[in-house]
């Protein structure tokens, strides 16, 4: 009968022969991605004779300076107001109900190809024709609409 292992003999590895295995290792990797190497080697003398790689480099080595400009830049107060406004519009876009806005969009581009129809004529309008204008149900909705509007509108900027 064969003796018991009593001891287990860790194969350990010499610095050369693990950076030969390595080296072994990314032969076998370039191997199967030659074709996907050579585009990205095709991409880069491209990007390195049309200027990009130089770019790239100097913004990347003067990466601290640009953000402080960039930094300096959007505290300014024009890029502050900007900012504020954007989320105060966003803020009101997320209260609207999006049958509304969908709706007013609609009329909106219904209005705009009307117009566009007659933007040609001098034509004054008179009092009598606007008087009559109203009879339009059309002109009338949009008018209710817009009166509408201002009403809440105004009882909105009365902090009611």
């Amino acid at each position: 009968m064969a003796a018991p292992i009593t001891t287990i003999k860790k194969i350990e590895l010499t610095e050369a022969e693990l950076q030969q295995a390595k080296v072994n290792e990314l032969q076998a990797l370039i191997v199967e991605q030659q074709q996907s190497l050579n585009k990205i080697l095709e991409l880069t003398a491209e990007l390195d004779k049309a200027g990009v790689l130089d770019a790239l480099n100097a913004v990347v080595k003067a990466k601290d300076e640009l953000a402080g400009i960039a930094v300096a830049q959007a505290s300014r107060e024009p890029m502050t107001n900007m900012l504020n406004n954007a989320m105060n519009l966003v803020g009101v876009l997320t209260a609207i109900d999006p049958e509304v806005t969908a709706k007013l969009k609609s009329g909106i581009a219904s209005g705009v190809r009307e117009a566009e129809l007659y933007s040609g004529t001098d034509e004054k309008v008179s009092i009598f024709q606007l008087m009559k204008a109203l009879n339009d149900p059309d002109i009338n909705r949009s008018i209710k609409f817009g009166m509408d509007f201002l009403k809440g509108m105004g009882k909105g900027l009365n902090g009611k």
